[in-house]
C-alpha cells in the first residue's frame, strides 16, 4: 500500500501546525492553510524556532531541520489543495464552520482525495454529510501535542469504505504514530474511558471525602498516574474539560455516568479556568500550588480504587458497546492519556471480581446509574 505524499492541513494552530510537523518529518510534502497569514507566519516562526532547540540539544542536525521546514508550504488560498492526496482539518470545533469547508474543498481536490477532521468531539458521519462523496471521509483524531503523542484515533462514518480506512491506518503508523480503530460515538475512546477519571474524582471531592490534594496524591503516588484529576483538569483548562464534559453527556442522552459536574461550572463562570487564568482548582499566583495533601493510606487506597474502579467499568463498557476492541482500548489509554497500564489489564490484576464488587457497593449507597456495572465485567466474573 502506498504512503500518500502530498498531505493538506487546514488550520495553523497549536494542532495544525503540530499534525505539519509530524507529516513533514515522514517524508510528506505537507501544505497548510489558514485564512490568517499572520497565524501562518508565526505557526512556521514557532515551528522554526522549535526545531532550533532541537538542534542545539543534539537531537536534529540543520540538515534535517531545513529538509522539514522546506517540506511545509503555506497558504490562504483553498485551491492549493488541488493535487493532495489527503487533507486533514484542524479548525475550530464548530460543525456548521468545519462543514462549509469541506463542502468547499470537494469543488477544488481530486476525487480520490480523501478528507479528514481532527474533530475531538463532533459526529464524523454528520461532518460527512457536507460531502458528497461521503466515503471518502473519516476522522482521524491526533493528540495535543501531536509530534510528542503516540496515538491517533481513527474513526470511520458510517459511510467510510474500508479503503480508505485502511489507508489512513497505514499512512498514520508510517508517521509513526499508534493508530487504533473507533466507531463513531461521542467522545470516541479516550474522551469517553476519562471521564471518571475527572467525574469520581470531582464527586469525591463535592462530597467532602477528600480534597483535591489528596485525591492528586493518591492517583500519582498510589496510582502511579503522571498527574492528578486536579492537577489535570487545571492544566488542560476547565472551560475545554468541562465542555467534553458536557457534550459527551450531552450526546449519550444525559446517561449519569457522564454528568458534568457543579464545582467545575462554578470555576467556568467564574473564570478561574485553572493555570491559564492563574487559578482553577489550585491557586497559581506564586508558581506551582502547596498544597499539602491527606496522605493517610487507607484513605488513599479507597480514592484511588473507586476512580479506577468507575475507569475499569468504562473501557469495559466501551468495548461491551462495540466502540473498539480490548486490543484497542488498551493502547488508547496508554497512548492517548499516558495512563500507567491498559484499564483492562489492571482489573485483571486487581480483581475483576473486586472491581464489580465495589461498584456494586456504590450503587447501593448512592442509587445512581453511573455505578452500573458493564455487562462485560460482569459476565468476567461468572465465568471466573
Amino acid at each position: 500500500m502506498k504512503i500518500k505524499k502530498n498531505i493538506g492541513i487546514i488550520g495553523a494552530g497549536a494542532m495544525g501546525s503540530g499534525i505539519a510537523q509530524v507529516a513533514s518529518a515522514a517524508g510528506c510534502d505537507v501544505i497548510i492553510y489558514d485564512i490568517d497569514s499572520g497565524s501562518l507566519s508565526k505557526a512556521l516562526q514557532k515551528l522554526q524556532k522549535i526545531l532550533n532547540r532541537q538542534v542545539e540539544k543534539g537531537r536534529m542536525t540543520d540538515e534535517e531541520v531545513i529538509g522539514l521546514m522546506g517540506r511545509i508550504h503555506p497558504t490562504n488560498d483553498l485551491n492549493s489543495f488541488v493535487e493532495c492526496d489527503l487533507i486533514i482539518e484542524a479548525i475550530v470545533e464548530n460543525m456548521d464552520v468545519k462543514k462549509q469547508v469541506f463542502n468547499n474543498l470537494e469543488k477544488i481536490v481530486k476525487e480520490d482525495c480523501i478528507l479528514a477532521s481532527n474533530t475531538s468531539s463532533l459526529s464524523i458521519t454528520e461532518l460527512g454529510s457536507s460531502c458528497i462523496t461521503k466515503d471518502r471521509f473519516i476522522g482521524i483524531h491526533f493528540f495535543n501535542p501531536p509530534v510528542l503523542m503516540k496515538l491517533v484515533e481513527i474513526i470511520p462514518s458510517v459511510h467510510t469504505s474500508d479503503s480508505v480506512f485502511e489507508v489512513c491506518r497505514h499512512n498514520i503508523e508510517a508517521w509513526g504514530k499508534i493508530a487504533v480503530k473507533a466507531a463513531d460515538s461521542p467522545g470516541f475512546i479516550v474522551n469517553k474511558v476519562a471521564r471518571p477519571f475527572y467525574s469520581e474524582a470531582l464527586k469525591i471531592y463535592e462530597e467532602g471525602i477528600a480534597d483535591a490534594a489528596t485525591i492528586d496524591w493518591a492517583m500519582t503516588k498510589l496510582g502511579g498516574f503522571r498527574m492528578g484529576p486536579f492537577s489535570l483538569m487545571d492544566y488542560i483548562g476547565h472551560d475545554v474539560n468541562y465542555k467534553v464534559t458536557t457534550s459527551v453527556w450531552e450526546s449519550f442522552y444525559y446517561d449519569d455516568r457522564y454528568k458534568p459536574s457543579f464545582s467545575q461550572k462554578q470555576l467556568v463562570q467564574a473564570g478561574h479556568l485553572g493555570r491559564k487564568t492563574g487559578k482553577g482548582f489550585y491557586d497559581y499566583a506564586d508558581g506551582s500550588p502547596v498544597e499539602e495533601p491527606n496522605t493517610d493510606q487507607v484513605q488513599g487506597e479507597y480514592i484511588l480504587n473507586r476512580i479506577l474502579s468507575m475507569l475499569i467499568n468504562e473501557a469495559a463498557d466501551t468495548v461491551s458497546r462495540g466502540i473498539c476492541n480490548e486490543e484497542d482500548v488498551e493502547l488508547a489509554m496508554k497512548y492517548g492519556v499516558n495512563y500507567p497500564k491498559g484499564l483492562l489489564e489492571w482489573g485483571e490484576e486487581i480483581g475483576i471480581g473486586h472491581v464489580v464488587s465495589l461498584l456494586d457497593r456504590l450503587y447501593d449507597r448512592y442509587h445512581e446509574s453511573r455505578y452500573r456495572v458493564s455487562p462485560y465485567l460482569r459476565d468476567r466474573v461468572s465465568v471466573l
